[in-house]
């Protein structure tokens, strides 16, 4: 839900980004188109290290104002921007969960603990 969430929330910021002007000029157009690949492979779980990787720097670059911010902004307050952030470094270190096209496609990740070898009795 977290993947899911973020993703969505990309995909409606980058949408702000092309509608914010009239004339967008061709850096918005790729910032959008960034932000719109980052956030629809987050929705579907596809590449999503890569995806996390993107729409978290381009969260925290509208917070910390190295981007310009579209007028109708979802991170208003450079707070919101750094949890937006945070949240997209969790999932890129949590991976892409159950319900992702990387677990169906690469399969699930099987964690094995190997056991402490026994100290011999004395």
């Amino acid at each position: 839900m977290l993947r899911a969430a973020v993703g969505l929330v990309a995909l409606i910021q980058s949408g702000f980004y092309l509608t914010q002007s009239a004339t967008p000029t061709p850096g918005i157009w790729l910032g959008a188109l960034v932000g719109m690949a980052a956030g629809g492979l987050l929705l579907v779980g596809l590449l999503t290290p890569i995806a996390g990787v993107v729409a978290g720097l381009g969260a925290l670059g509208v917070g910390l104002s190295v981007l310009p911010a579209p007028t109708p902004n979802l991170f208003d307050a450079r707070l919101s921007a750094i949890f937006a952030g945070i949240m997209t470094a969790a999932i890129v270190f949590l991976g892409p969960g159950a319900f992702s096209l990387d677990a169906r496609l690469f399969g699930r990740r099987e964690i094995i603990i190997p056991q402490r070898p026994r100290r011999p009795e004395l």
